[in-house]
């Protein structure tokens, strides 16, 4: 098939890139010349395991290419899939203006029939009044279909994503596409949902929303065990066991962050709210999410009661381990509460240096924690696991380890003669 993927961001490059894999035709493309003019040489904006070596992989098999010219390529292509930013506005709902912008293109240049697959996630009823612009362009709907084709992928693990999908939504208003679309992706034996356009736009803020209600809900149950001197491992380990729950998204910590959870939950409210719908359970969500931040430096501040002028090393500044994404990371808005209070803040990632004026951003892990009085991990990187607790005893002046992700042996490091704190953990 020849696809034309207009977006070269996270979802639109990685989509790109294993369609291409797969065989199809792909011309990824993007009105940003800078990051075309890099992927042509082979530079990719963002950081995903494989990717790399898959995108120079297709390009030098000549079926994936990258161009800045939008209108020529939707016009030439008969499969648009769009994947284009939809950010949240202040006011949570989504910003759908680069949306707005295809649908414009693809009407002033569909002169035969194409598929117009949506890949961004909207809120409800954009693909219907995608549909119904074009109709008021005076597009025949002979001419085209629309499809909603919402993406589940993970930061870190995209590719496996793609190739092992525990399931492929296709919201469509005709059986036509359907034949063409069963085609588009490898599989397994992963089902296919086919569904309303709408229907398939709330299958994926459903499952997002419902993702981040198990995250909270552990973040509470731990600050419950805290409080009454349980182990909260044992009470996940319980949970996990019931088929009906299961395991995954149900670690303790900071909360969650990236560029999905925190903005499809807005948007799903800000949806519900145009419909006068009540979401008191997305409320608690996004509340218990918020306040997760105050309690590990509650936390912290029984050991150190007065953080100023205190020196705290954060390892872990990016929103989970396995990408170098900062959106709405959970250890960013510490670090920021920590700079306000006064503390002199140094930070390591294995993935990223901090630009801020006010934070010292180290390239060593164990530099970084030079004379520090504590020590916080707020994104579980699996060398944080593994690290010399011993040479980080030797170089701390302090002797505080805040483990705000609950992943490291606190029995260990007690044994090195360090103040072991995190929530849920005895």
């Amino acid at each position: 098939m020849r696809i034309c993927v207009v977006g070269a961001g996270y979802v639109g490059l990685t989509t790109a890139t294993t369609l291409a894999d797969l065989g199809h035709d792909v011309r990824c493309v993007d009105i940003d010349q800078g990051k075309i003019d890099n992927l042509c040489q082979g530079k990719i904006p963002i950081y995903e395991p494989g990717l790399q070596e898959l995108m120079n992989k297709n390009t030098q098999r000549n079926k994936l290419h990258f161009s800045s010219h939008v209108e020529e390529s939707i016009r030439d292509y008969p499969i648009i899939l769009i994947a284009v930013g939809t950010p949240s506005k202040e006011d949570g709902s989504s910003n759908l203006s680069f949306v707005s912008q295809v649908v414009e293109i693809i009407g002033s240049t569909l002169n035969e029939y194409k598929i117009i697959i949506t890949k961004s996630t909207v809120p409800p009823g954009t693909n219907e009044w995608i549909h119904q612009t074009l109709i008021e362009m005076g597009i025949e709907e002979e001419l085209f279909d629309i499809v909603s084709n919402p993406e589940f992928l993970r930061e870190g693990t995209a590719l496996w994503d793609i190739y092992h999908p525990n399931k492929v939504v296709f919201g469509t208003k005709s059986d036509r596409p359907i034949k063409v679309l069963k085609k588009l992706y490898k599989r397994g034996k992963a089902p296919y949902i086919f569904s309303s356009l709408t229907g398939a736009e709330l299958i994926k803020y459903a499952s997002n929303a419902f993702l981040a209600t198990k995250i909270s809900f552990a973040n509470e149950m731990a600050h419950i065990c805290d409080a009454y001197e349980v182990n909260y491992s044992d009470i996940a380990k319980g949970l996990g066991a019931d088929p009906r729950i299961g395991r995954h998204f149900l670690n303790a910590g900071l909360g969650f962050g990236g560029s999905c959870l925190p903005k499809d939950l807005s948007a799903l409210k800000d949806s519900a709210l145009r419909k006068e719908v009540e979401t008191k359970l997305l409320d608690a969500v996004m509340e218990i999410n918020a306040n997760q931040i105050e309690i590990y430096l509650k936390k912290l501040m029984t050991e150190l009661p007065d953080l100023t002028d205190k020196q705290i090393t954060v390892w872990g500044v990016t929103f989970k381990p396995g990408t170098d994404d900062l959106r709405s990371s959970p250890a960013l808005r510490l670090i920021k509460q920590l700079v306000q209070r006064g503390s002199q803040v140094h930070t390591y990632d294995p993935m990223v240096q901090l630009e801020l004026a006010e934070v010292s951003s180290f390239s060593d892990q164990y530099e970084s924690i030079r004379d520090s009085d504590a020590l916080i991990i707020a994104t579980e990187w699996e060398q944080f696991h593994e690290c010399n607790w011993t040479e980080v005893k030797s170089r701390m002046r302090g002797s505080i380890i805040l483990d705000a992700r609950n992943c490291i042996d606190g029995k260990i490091v007690k044994s090195e003669g360090f103040i072991y704190l995190g929530v849920g953990r005895q």
